[in-house]
């Protein structure tokens, strides 16, 4: 993986939204504060201020990540041992090689492959250097974060996963290098991962309170697959056909090291001398694409068709991505290139495939399962080109947006030989998708996710919020969220920023019912009427685990915690639900739930042996990330 060498009434639709009706600007919240500020540094730099070292463009091809074996087994089952290292990893020929944090020293991490219902265990081992690798914002939750703690701290979440809360990666399970230091939610060494859900593109990623936006940008995230026989009987592209390509945008300096900005730019509302340095950023964009670990890469590819699964692995940025001819010599892009036939989401196969006429849309962590057929492009370069801009749907979506827009993902070359075989007939039938019946709800959630706050240094916090708390609450206020095992509930995010948001729930899979404007439903007037929603894109539905909520619409969501006809399991146990541009996660969009069990008997199910931590501080696990 890489080149690498060791060292230690009619409702509005979504795409006719007016962007800004009702929102406040995004520079109008940075306020004021007297809060004592530590010294700003004269090389604090902010992500306008910098551009990467030009390099040639489509020179490296797009290298597959490992797969990780077992190490041994435990309780009968696989048992891995993935170790955190940093590492020297070669992203471009004409870049000095990067320092990056990688699973297994590779980054990307080595590919779990799974099989459903054969659990697998697996110890995130950290070994990481005592200092971090970038810049540590000491402001945020400095409450709750002993920063004065020694080493670097890291909490792997299985993304996707439906399993124990103990192995979910809280955010303050965190633990340093070799569990010296543990968070206060820390319950065991080696995670259990049950696997019994449907086949998916998982993924996972640092999770650490307050710093996974800095964790998981100096390389800590991988893919984890989960078969099934029935996948397989599908006759679906594999092996060589079958490739996992994960977007990412980066941004280096002339040594080839990584680039995040340590100062607010005035775009971003960073005119404010009381911020501190460095400070965290409202969000992130580099200039720079990478796919699986190489910039400005090219794909090779045969006459045929190809599986890929495709995982938006940036910290904050959207993707809407289609294949484009592409004459390299001119550098222009002619005619429409072959389509996405979408066959998966987040959670699993689609009911039936679905061909995107336009655009592939890819939020923050979620995940598309595509089929891309070249059969009719021998010997022809493709562009796979991007037209998000940086800040999505949002007020900065329709100015002048050079310098964080990213058009130029990758190219692919398909090769003029190889197998030009007729494309296999996809079946008309993928799976059953089960749905959630409307009539089995149980409560109802009205959810807000506002960005017109500010903390106390007068940047722009991103807060969660309840029908009863609507301006939002901070992370360590007490869970207000707490289904009970078997429950069905309708989750409904109202969207009161500027920006679109990517909103994730660990622990279960949900269904999208629609969406609507914010001015045609409030819950302490209005009746949800399935009718007058927006329907899902036929994308949207299936089983989802994040969902792109743009400003001014409600976005309405249907989730059963538990088995579901016969798919998934019953856990309960504090979760977290959040938004997945990790930026926004670390300050301070991110809040806790709670599954409560219809008993007293608790988990009861769980298989896995705790490696309980007894000075995990007292802390009270309903209130903590």
């Amino acid at each position: 993986m890489g080149d690498q060498t060791g060292s230690s009434g009619p409702s509005v639709s979504r795409r006719e939204l007016c962007i800004g009706a009702g929102a406040a600007s995004i520079s109008a919240l940075a306020g004021c504060s007297t809060t004592t500020t530590p010294p700003r540094a004269e090389s604090a730099t902010t992500i306008t201020d910098h551009s990467s070292p030009e390099l040639e463009k489509w020179v490296d091809e797009v290298p597959r990540p490992g797969v990780a074996e077992p190490s041994g087994t435990k309780d009968g089952h696989p048992h891995y041992e993935i170790e955190m290292r940093e590492v020297e990893q070669k992203v471009h020929r004409d870049l000095p090689a990067t320092t990056v944090w990688g699973y297994d020293g590779q980054f990307p991490g080595p590919t779990i492959e799974a099989e459903r219902g054969e659990p697998i265990y697996v110890r995130w081992a950290n070994d990481l250097p005592d200092e971090h690798l970038l810049p540590e914002d000491t402001t945020i939750h400095d409450d709750i974060i002993p920063y004065d703690t020694p080493g670097v701290r890291t909490v792997t979440h299985l993304h996707g996963g439906n399993v124990e809360s103990e192995s979910d990666g809280h955010a303050q399970a965190w633990y340093t290098r070799d569990f010296q230091e543990m968070g206060p939610e820390f319950e065991k060494k080696d995670y259990y991962y049950v696997n019994d859900q449907p086949p998916a593109t998982l993924w996972y990623h640092d999770h650490s309170l307050g710093i996974t936006r800095l964790n998981v940008y100096a390389g800590l995230a991988g893919f984890y697959l989960l078969r099934s026989e029935h996948e397989r009987s599908l006759g679906l592209p594999e092996g060589e056909y079958e490739i996992p390509l994960v977007f990412q945008d980066r941004s280096f300096e002339a040594d080839g090291s990584l680039f995040y900005p340590t100062e607010i730019s005035d775009e971003q509302g960073g005119s404010d001398e009381s911020h501190p340095d460095p400070s965290i950023v409202p969000q992130f964009y580099g200039d720079t694409p990478v796919v699986n670990g190489k910039a400005w890469p090219r794909l090779s590819v045969e006459p045929r068709s190809y599986r890929f699964r495709l995982l938006n692995g940036s910290n904050s940025r959207y993707y809407t991505l289609k294949f484009h001819q592409y004459d390299e010599s001119s550098g222009e892009t002619g005619g429409d290139g072959p389509s996405f036939v979408q066959i998966g989401n987040d959670g699993g196969l689609l009911s039936a495939p679905v061909e995107i006429d336009d655009r592939l849309e890819l939020g923050a962590s979620q995940r598309a399962d595509v089929v891309v057929d070249f059969s009719e492009y021998a010997g022809e370069t493709l562009l796979l080109h991007n037209d998000a801009p940086a800040q999505y749907r949002g007020e900065m979506s329709s100015s002048d947006d050079d310098i964080v827009s990213l058009p130029e993902i990758m190219l692919v070359d398909v090769s003029d030989d190889g197998d030009s075989a007729d494309a296999p007939e996809l079946p008309d039938e993928l799976t059953r998708v089960p749905d959630i019946p409307v009539d089995s709800v149980d409560n109802e959630r009205y959810l807000t996710l506002n960005g017109g706050a500010t903390d106390d240094y007068g940047r722009q916090l991103f807060l969660l919020g309840t029908e009863a708390e609507r301006d939002g609450l901070e992370i360590d206020a007490p869970v207000t969220e707490e289904p009970a095992l078997g429950d069905t509930e309708i989750w409904s995010f109202a969207n009161r920023s500027a920006m679109s948001h990517p909103m994730h729930l660990h622990l279960v899979h949900f269904q999208m019912l629609g969406r609507q404007s914010i001015g045609d439903y409030d819950p302490d007037e209005d009746d949800l009427d399935l009718d007058a929603l927006e329907a899902p894109e036929p994308y949207e539905r299936g089983w989802n685990d994040v969902i792109t909520v743009d400003p001014g619409e409600v976005v309405h969501v249907i989730v059963h915690f538990g088995e579901h006809d016969g798919l998934f399991n019953d856990q309960t146990g504090t979760y977290m639900w959040h938004c997945h541009m990790i930026e926004h996660e670390d300050h301070d969009m991110m809040r806790p739930f709670t599954v409560l069990p219809t008993d007293n008997d608790g988990n009861g199910d769980d298989e896995g042996d705790s490696d309980n931590n007894e000075n995990n501080g007292g802390n009270d696990s309903t209130t903590r990330g």
